[in-house]
């Protein structure tokens, strides 16, 4: 079974602009580009649908706030990993000869 091809934003970008434009059709559109012709009306769906949010006041959305706790939670965290990690790695040496 093959796996589903991923595509990356600015790709999905470009071709629901072609869509936009209206210079071909969505089926010249989709064997140009290689997908499906509703793949890409999803994509001029979505583009439609987040255009307004590129015009609203205040810029970029803010991102949440992460507090001074939950910081030290995920320091104490990545420090047992990196204890176990090590551990590990030295009780292994014999056998993978590295």
């Amino acid at each position: 079974m093959s796996k589903r091809k991923q595509h990356k934003p600015d790709f999905k970008a470009r071709v629901a602009l072609e869509a936009l434009k209206g210079e071909q059709t969505v089926t010249e559109l989709a064997s140009r580009f290689g997908v499906h012709p509703t793949m890409i009306h999803q994509w001029k769906r979505a583009l439609l649908d987040g255009a307004s949010d590129i015009f609203e006041r205040g810029g970029r959305t803010k991102l949440p706030e992460i507090s001074e706790e939950t910081v030290k939670e995920l320091h104490a965290k990545i420090g047992e990993l990196a204890v176990a990690n090590d551990f590990l790695s030295r009780k292994l040496k014999p056998w993978t000869g590295k």
